[in-house]
């Protein structure tokens, strides 16, 4: 049995070669990757000149002294952007720069860290939670910190002060929406798919709802009903970021039940635990009581990443035009276009997060508790820490954060900020050149950024609404709701995580990967070479095989491309070539992967993807999950290279004799 999900698999479109039926004795699955080609003009002069080439890498352009920055691919990406940066490297005007804090923002940090040491900038950076950060920073220990909430001028716990008098900035870096993880289970199954509005969320935390068969519940999911298991709340026993937003957010657009529950308006980092709650200190642990054995009828407020690495459900909250969302990485960004920043120089919480518009944006997409953490940022002229070195160095790190990092931010369980944030960002990158003339912070700012959400060449491009899906009709309020299992439809995630063992797929041959974004790639000039090259990573395939052993068979999966199409004219499939690379999550299996195919720019002979090549082959089958990654390079040739956006699809097919 050959299974794939999305359910309702995309098929490749007719008159494109290889979409026919499979052959007698064979069953096949497919599902369709969106791949968005992005070629800018040509700036500065280039062989063959005018509007139709692309830029020449040394050329002087808005990104001064840095060399490019390549992404790395060492998770799934579904937004690789190539920085093509011009000039000589100037490493030694790079200074060393410390930072400490939150630690949530903590992986997506240390991997940009690592990211632009090949550029010459060392960066350090210790985590130890906001409080950390903020108390550091405002010491003058470190360079920079990192926080998700702003100074709160006295600690509520300690009673110590958590101010601080360094001239500093608050600079957005990374979102992120607060998830709801559950433990759920009906006749010893985890329960999946359940959706709550605001109110419900408020009332559970606030011990007004205490079973999971409670009306409102069965009220926010259509009618379906949910075993009478008692709820316990899991809350977070430390001072917390994700704490600070929750009670925010609850303050905000459920007033009543949180300041009835707390006797209290306003936030606050500690949650103040009554009754049957249970307590957990940091992320890690919260998720760890979920997910026990023990932990049945239990739901915890906590960063998406958690869940999503630990196979675990989360909850779908309503939003403001009635749809029930997840707080996936597009879900997030388009909630915090409404983001707004405090410009009041007199107040306390200048230049930090209003977020008012983010918990009513009525876009259908947008996931209400949505949010991001700040840099502090140092910009006194006579900071005692820093120097004209060390300023650049922070520059030149937003400025890869800002831009190119943000493609990482959804593999990890972030979200990219959108470009209103990015903006903001920019405006207090700037300041460190006001604070020093030394520091260049020329075409450091949106116009020259290559950042997932938006497109550098042109920042009126709604490029959110193009690449954001809407979510099923069937997570809409008072309908569905969605089957158990069942994404929507197409272009929507159809992730398996590493669930190979749960007994809905038991006897089945099953191929998943996260659709919910098109792979975009950006079109870069290598000198020397006659075409542009743009490459990027597909989102990870995954199969998972758990036939019983009499109904084992060899299987493999294939790829093919269409043409890339676009305003100017077409790329032909054929300029599309691959190479694969596999893992084993679980299981014994011989697994092979497939040769790399070249396109027909490096290689005249080859036709590139446009005819069906192999990713993988399983010539001895075995219960087994299998892992594949597909770097995709599209060289493109000088005389089709003609500014604009391409589109075209790629097709992954299981067959299994």
């Amino acid at each position: 049995m050959v299974t794939a999900r999305p359910r309702r698999p995309v098929t490749r479109p007719a008159g494109v070669p290889g979409a026919g039926v499979p052959a007698p004795g064979t069953a096949a699955s497919r599902m369709t990757f969106v791949v968005l080609l992005f070629i800018a003009s040509r700036r500065g002069s280039s062989p063959g000149g005018g509007r139709g080439g692309l830029m020449r890498r040394g050329a002087q352009t808005g990104h001064g002294r840095r060399s490019a920055v390549r992404a790395a691919a060492a998770l799934v990406s579904v937004a690789l952007l190539a920085v093509v940066g011009g000039g000589t490297p100037a490493y030694a005007a790079y200074g060393r720069i410390e930072g400490a804090g939150s630690t949530w923002s903590q992986v997506i940090v240390d991997r940009w860290i690592a990211d632009v040491s090949a550029n010459g900038m060392t960066v350090t950076y210790s985590g130890g939670g906001s409080s950390v950060g903020r108390q550091r920073f405002g010491a003058g220990i470190t360079d920079f910190g990192v926080t998700e909430i702003p100074y709160q001028g006295i600690d509520q716990i300690t009673g110590q002060p958590d101010s601080t008098t360094r001239e500093f900035a608050y600079l957005p870096i990374v979102a992120g929406g607060t998830a709801f993880t559950y433990h759920l289970e009906q006749g010893g199954t985890l329960i999946r798919d359940v959706r709550l509005s605001g109110e419900t969320i408020a009332k559970i935390f606030t011990n007004q709802i205490t079973s999971w068969a409670d009306p409102q519940i069965k009220a926010d999911n259509n009618g379906r009903a949910f075993p009478d298991t008692p709820i316990t709340p899991v809350v977070r026993s430390d001072g917390s970021g994700t704490t600070w937003h929750l009670t925010k957010w609850m303050d905000t657009v459920n007033p009543a039940a949180w300041q009835g529950y707390r006797g209290t308006s306003g936030a606050t980092p500690y949650w103040p635990r009554q009754g049957g709650q249970v307590a957990a200190s940091g992320s890690d642990q919260v998720m760890n009581t979920i997910a026990a054995a023990s932990g049945n009828g239990t739901i915890g407020y906590i960063e998406y990443s958690y869940p999503v690495n630990k196979g675990f459900p989360v909850v779908k909250v309503l939003n403001a035009a009635g749809y029930y969302v997840e707080p996936t990485q597009y879900a997030v960004a388009v909630a915090l276009t409404k983001a707004q920043i405090n410009h009041d120089e007199s107040s306390d919480l200048y230049l930090t997060q209003v977020l008012d518009g983010v918990y009513t944006n009525p876009d259908p997409r947008a996931y209400p508790l949505s949010s991001y953490s700040y840099m502090l940022l140092p910009v006194g002229a006579n900071d005692s820490r820093m120097s004209t070195n060390k300023r650049q160095t922070l520059v030149d790190f937003m400025f890869y954060s800002l831009c190119e990092g943000q493609s990482k931010a959804g593999p990890y369980g972030y979200s990219p900020l959108p470009l209103n944030l990015v903006q903001a960002g920019f405006e207090q990158v700037a300041r460190l050149g006001t604070a020093d003339a030394g520091v260049d912070v020329t075409n450091r700012d949106a116009s020259h950024c290559d950042n997932p959400t938006f497109v550098a060449g042109d920042l009126t491009r709604d490029l959110l609404a193009e690449i954001a899906t809407l979510p099923p009709a069937c997570d809409l309020q008072g309908h569905g709701p969605c089957p158990d299992g069942d994404p929507g439809e197409p272009g929507e995630s159809a992730d398996l995580g590493l669930e190979l063992l749960v007994p809905e797929l038991s006897g089945a041959l099953v191929l998943g990967a996260d659709l919910s974004a098109p792979t975009v790639l950006q079109a870069r000039y290598v000198p020397g070479l006659p075409y542009a090259v743009a490459d990027g990573d597909l989102p990870d395939i995954e199969v998972l095989d758990t036939r019983q052993d009499d109904l084992l068979a060899p299987w493999e999966v294939q790829i093919q491309a269409t043409d890339l199409a676009g305003e100017a004219g077409v790329i032909g499939a054929e300029y599309v070539g691959m190479r694969p690379t596999t893992g084993i999550i679980d299981g014994i299996a011989v697994v092979e992967p497939g040769p790399e195919v070249l396109s027909h720019g490096s290689s005249p002979d080859s036709p590139g993807l446009s005819v069906p090549q192999t990713l993988v082959t399983v010539s001895t089958p075995g219960r087994v999950g299998v892992n594949i990654t597909t770097h995709l390079t599209i060289d493109v040739p000088l005389t089709a290279a003609v500014e604009g956006t391409y589109t075209g699809t790629v097709t992954v097919t299981l067959i299994s004799s």
